[in-house]
Parts: C-alpha cells; sequence; structure tokens
C-alpha cells in the first residue's frame, strides 16, 4: 500500500510539474544513464569496437585489392583480344614466313610493327610472344618463337582444359618476378599440329606496384598461390615483415593451411607462439591465388587503455555542453510558446489583426513551433477573409434585394399598363405589337420577382427566350436561339441572372444591328461540374479585350469590365457563382475573331440522379 501511494504520489507530482521541470528531469535522466554506462562499459566494449572496426577496415581493403587485380586483369585480357584482331599477323606466323624475303620485310615493317605498338601501349606488359608449330617460320624475338622454345611443351593441354586461357602467378619464364598469361591460337587447318600459344608476362613490381606497399593501416597484404603454399608475393620492406623476420615463414603456412576457395564469414585464427593472428581473404580464381590481409591481434589491440581517461573526460565535459544548450534551448522555446499564447488571448477578444511574428524568410519552414505560428496566422487569414466573403454575400443579397425593391415601385401600375396596351393592341389587329408587349411583360416579372437567390434552369431558359423574341421585334433582327437540353437539366438549380447577360452581350456584341446570329446552349458534366456553355457564331471578341476579360474573371485584373448594358457584367456574374459555390466554379470565355465566342458557366454537379446523361 506504501509503494502504490508513493507512486500514485510522484505522478501526481509529475503531472501537476511545469514542462520546463518536466523536460530538465528527462535530460537529466538520458545524461546520467549513458554516463554511468560509459563509465563501467567502456573497457569491455572497446576491444570489441576495435576488433570489429578493424575487421571491417581489413575486409574493405581485401575487396579493394580483389577489385584492383581483377581489373588489370581485364587489361591484360583486353590486350590479348586486341592482338588477336591482327588476323594478318597471325596469319603470317603459321605461313612458310621463309619462301619470301620481300614478304617477311613487308611484314615487319607493317603486321610486326603494329603489334610492336600494341604492346608499347600498354605500360604493364613487359612482354607478348607467340610460340608456334610451325617448321617454317622466322623468329623474332621476343615476339615470335618456335613452340619447341615453350616449356613445359604439354601445357597446351591443361589450357584447352581451362577453356583456352590462364593465368601464372609466378611464371615458367622468370617466374620469380613475372606473372603471365597464356591463351591458346587456334587456327583451322593446323589438327595435327600442336595449337599456338600466346604468352603475356607482366613484371610483378608493374602489376602489383602500389597495391602491396607500406599502408598506415595495422595489416600485411601477401598474395598466395593456392596449389603452392611456397609461392608467395608481397612487400618485404612491410613493417609486418620486417618485424615478423624469420618467423613470416610460419605465419604464411599456417594461414595457408586453413585457406579455402569458398569464401568464409569470419576471419582466419592462427597461433604462432605467443602472438595470434588474424587474416582476411579473398580468392581469386582467374589466377589460382588468395589475396590475404594479415594483422596481429596485439597490433589491433594497442593503445586503447590510454585513451580510456581521455575519453571519458571529454564524454562529461561534451555532457555539460549538452545541458547548456538543453538549457538555453528550453527558454527560448517557452519565450515563443508565451507569444502564441498572447497572440490567442487577443484573439479570444476579438482582434484578429494579432498575428504571431516568426521571424521567418519566405521559403524557410522553421521547426515545430514555428509550422504551428505559420498554421495560427493562416487560420486567422482564412477566418478573416471568410468573414469578408460572408459579408460580401450578403452585401450583394442586399443590394439584388434592394435593386428589385426600386424595380418594383408601381410595378402592379406598369403590368396593368402593359396589359392595356396589349389588349388595344389585339383589338386594332397589331399582333405583332401585343406580342412584344408578353415578352416585355415575361421579362419584368422575372427581373423584378426575387423570391431566391437560384431558380430552375428552365425558369432562366424561359427569360432568355423572351427576351430574344423580343429583341427581334423590336430591332427586326434574326436573332436564332437553340436549346435542345434534356429534361432532367431543366429541373437543375442555378443562379438567377447568370445566362441572361451572356446571351444579351451575345445579342449586342456578336452581330451588327439587325444582323443574324446563332446562339446555341448546350449543358454536360465533367469531372462532378455542369458546364454550361452559351456559343455565338458572330464577329467574336477582339484579342486584346478578350485578354482584358480573361484576366477579369482569373481576378488578375485591378479595373472591373462590365459587357452588358444592365450593369450585370461577366465580371458581376463569375463573382456571383464563386461566392455561391467557390473560386474552383465561375465562367472562362474563348472566342476566335471573325469564328465564334463561347462563355462556360462551371457550377457543381450534385445531383445523382441525372448522372449518365
Amino acid at each position: 500500500m506504501r509503494m502504490k501511494y508513493l507512486l500514485t504520489r510522484l505522478r501526481k507530482l509529475y503531472r501537476n510539474a511545469r514542462i520546463s521541470q518536466k523536460l530538465f528531469l528527462a535530460f537529466s535522466l538520458m545524461i546520467a544513464i549513458p554516463v554511468i554506462l560509459v563509465s563501467f562499459l567502456y573497457i569491455r566494449m572497446q576491444e570489441t569496437q576495435l576488433y570489429k572496426d578493424a575487421m571491417a577496415t581489413g575486409n574493405s581493403h581485401v575487396s579493394w585489392l580483389n577489385e584492383q587485380l581483377r581489373s588489370r586483369m581485364d587489361i591484360i585480357e583486353n590486350a590479348s583480344n586486341t592482338a588477336l584482331t591482327q588476323k594478318s599477323f597471325v596469319d603470317f606466323i603459321h605461313s612458310n614466313m621463309l619462301v619470301d624475303g620481300l614478304r617477311l620485310v613487308k611484314f615487319k615493317q607493317n603486321q610486326f610493327e603494329q603489334m610492336q605498338n600494341i604492346i608499347q601501349s600498354n605500360a604493364m606488359i613487359s612482354e607478348l610472344s607467340f610460340y608456334v608449330d610451325n617448321p617454317n617460320l622466322y623468329e623474332i624475338w621476343p615476339e615470335i618463337y618456335h613452340y619447341q622454345k615453350f616449356w613445359p611443351q604439354d601445357y597446351w593441354a591443361k589450357l584447352r582444359d581451362e577453356g583456352g586461357a590462364a593465368y601464372r602467378l609466378f611464371s615458367f619464364k622468370d617466374g620469380e618476378q613475372t606473372l603471365s598469361y597464356y591463351r591458346l591460337v587456334r587456327l583451322q587447318g593446323q589438327e595435327k599440329k600442336r595449337p599456338s600459344i600466346m604468352e603475356i608476362r607482366v613484371p610483378h613490381s608493374m602489376f602489383f606496384s602500389d597495391l602491396l606497399q607500406e599502408s598506415k593501416g595495422d595489416f600485411f597484404s601477401v598474395l598466395m598461390n593456392e596449389s603452392d603454399p611456397l609461392q608467395y608475393v608481397y612487400n618485404s620492406q612491410h613493417e609486418f615483415a620486417q618485424k615478423a623476420g624469420e618467423g613470416l615463414k610460419d605465419i604464411l603456412g599456417g594461414i595457408h593451411h586453413q585457406l579455402d576457395v569458398l569464401p568464409q564469414e569470419s576471419p582466419v585464427k592462427i597461433e604462432v607462439g605467443d602472438q595470434s593472428y588474424y587474416a582476411l581473404y579473398r580468392y581469386i580464381a582467374p589466377l589460382n591465388t588468395y589475396v590475404v590481409d594479415i594483422a596481429s591481434h596485439q597490433a589491433l589491440m594497442k593503445g586503447p587503455r590510454s585513451w580510456y581517461a581521455f575519453v571519458v573526460t571529454i564524454t562529461l565535459c561534451v555532457l555539460l555542453l549538452i545541458m547548456l544548450l538543453v538549457s538555453h534551448t528550453t527558454r527560448r522555446i517557452f519565450r515563443r510558446l508565451d507569444s502564441v499564447l498572447a497572440s490567442m488571448r487577443q484573439v479570444r477578444k476579438g482582434e484578429l489583426d494579432a498575428m504571431i511574428d516568426t521571424g521567418l524568410d519566405e521559403n524557410e519552414r522553421g521547426d515545430e513551433i514555428d509550422e504551428v505560428a505559420v498554421s495560427y496566422n493562416k487560420m486567422l487569414h482564412e477566418v478573416k477573409r471568410l468573414m469578408t466573403q460572408v459579408v460580401d454575400k450578403q452585401l450583394i443579397a442586399k443590394n439584388a434585394q434592394l435593386h428589385s425593391l426600386h424595380s418594383q415601385i408601381n410595378s402592379h401600375f406598369l403590368y396593368n399598363a402593359l396589359e392595356s396596351i396589349r389588349m388595344l393592341a389585339e383589338v386594332q389587329r397589331q399582333p405583332a405589337i401585343a406580342t412584344s408587349l408578353v415578352s416585355l411583360g415575361s421579362q419584368l416579372r422575372y427581373s423584378m420577382q426575387w423570391r431566391s437567390d437560384t431558380v430552375a434552369l428552365r425558369e432562366e431558359l424561359a427569360n432568355i427566350q423572351s427576351y430574344i423574341q423580343f429583341i427581334n421585334l423590336m430591332e427586326g433582327g434574326s436573332i436564332i436561339l437553340s436549346s435542345d437540353l434534356p429534361q432532367e437539366v431543366l429541373r437543375y438549380a442555378i443562379p438567377k441572372m447568370c445566362m441572361q447577360p451572356i446571351v444579351e452581350n451575345a445579342v449586342h456584341h456578336a452581330a451588327p444591328l439587325g444582323g443574324s446570329v446563332r446562339i446555341q446552349i448546350t449543358v454536360s458534366v465533367e469531372n462532378d461540374r455542369l458546364l454550361i456553355r452559351i456559343q455565338d457564331d458572330g464577329e467574336g471578341v477582339d484579342p486584346e479585350m478578350l485578354a482584358r476579360l480573361q484576366a477579369a474573371l482569373r481576378g488578375d485584373s485591378d479595373s472591373p469590365i462590365v459587357t452588358s448594358k444592365n450593369g450585370l457584367g461577366l465580371e458581376n456574374v463569375n463573382k456571383r457563382v464563386q461566392l455561391h459555390y467557390g473560386e474552383d466554379c465561375g465562367l472562362w470565355i474563348a472566342s476566335v475573331r471573325g469564328v465564334y465566342t463561347c462563355v462556360t458557366i462551371r457550377l457543381p454537379w450534385e445531383n445523382v440522379n441525372l448522372g449518365g446523361w
């Protein structure tokens, strides 16, 4: 019970503590625990880590040696391929070279000189020789020899069994200091003779060059012949070889005994006298050779104990510095949080301009607190924008209602007067006048009655048809309106008077007074948007005026563009639509001078029962 009470008490104290106190406690525990672990475990861990690092370094060096040796072997093989491409040279040394002295002279001046150029162009190659079983061969040393000069005579059979080419770490000729590459030269019609052999000789000093030089690491690099444990290539001036002295043969022999052509995960370990040695190796199949890195255990582990006190001192200094930095950082963090809280208190009082000064540049992101501050500023900006949008929307609605009220002054008297004139025109047999009065009355009723911001598409279309009929009668024009729309669409609600200004623009600007113009109204659904297209085949819009209209519709223009005579221009309709449905809705105009003008109204598509038409 006492333990449970104590734990409960500690939890309450921690919960009620300030954030700065919690951070200080957390960082103190994070610092104290590593210090204790480093103090008690460092000695045991250091030797293990040194061993792992040394093995990783050795493996990396062995892999590098393996890659370098294979790269140089590729150079030799490429040189042999280049030499064998000299077909005229190869054919000539297999022919009767003694039959014609002039041919031999030309051969030396051309093909033979080309072969020498190939050899001299590769600084690594000391000699390239052909051994040919040809009794009529003219020897030109050291490039061309009789096959009898090659030893052992039956080596061609081993080359054949090994695929036609092979390396020897110690060549048959000058083997102590030379690596050779042997390759069969097979020719048709030579079945009864021994195949010719091409030999490329490379001095060890050139082939291995800097690969086995003294290095700053603790590893000693050796190349060991897999088939002969007494054949090695190493740098006799290396510090390891100098210290090992006569015992080097025992070390190399013990390591060679444990080598395997299959790669091993762990290094080879041997004991020679009172010393332990590790060996990392790779088997190079073409050379039939092991690349081995050797290091003594004592050399790898030298000196770590002398660093213990130094490392502990550095660790404590770093920990102290971390504590100072943490203290400074926490103070800055809480100071910035206080500015966020102060701004929130101002907003609570109704001051929406209480933005937080982050001090960030335009492309800077900052840390999490800066991100909170930036998001908070954006939220305030969005709140102000939405409030402004609501106010604008209400203002437009009030203006429209006020306009409607002004228009309705004595509207009853105006309707009765129009009806009396219509009846008088019918009595006097003037049907054109009567029809125009009916159309005018329909337009007046539609524009003056604002029961809602939206109407059915059929109501807007009926008003437009009345308008076209009235214009044709009054101005004697020939304006054709076509709108073959599905019945389902006619029920869809759209903003009132959003199509009328567009049709009016087409009537006034698409054709000369009294001229003919065709206006086509189509509807489609694309990407959850209802698209109402109003297109005429009139004169089109001037490109400069079109650019101004498009800029105004995008919101890029500073001055409004009014294109209809009743004051409800395209820009006004576009703004009304965007206030109702958002900025991804609105108007778009396209036109080609002398061809057409098309205005598209983008509205949201929300009636799921009309999909697919």
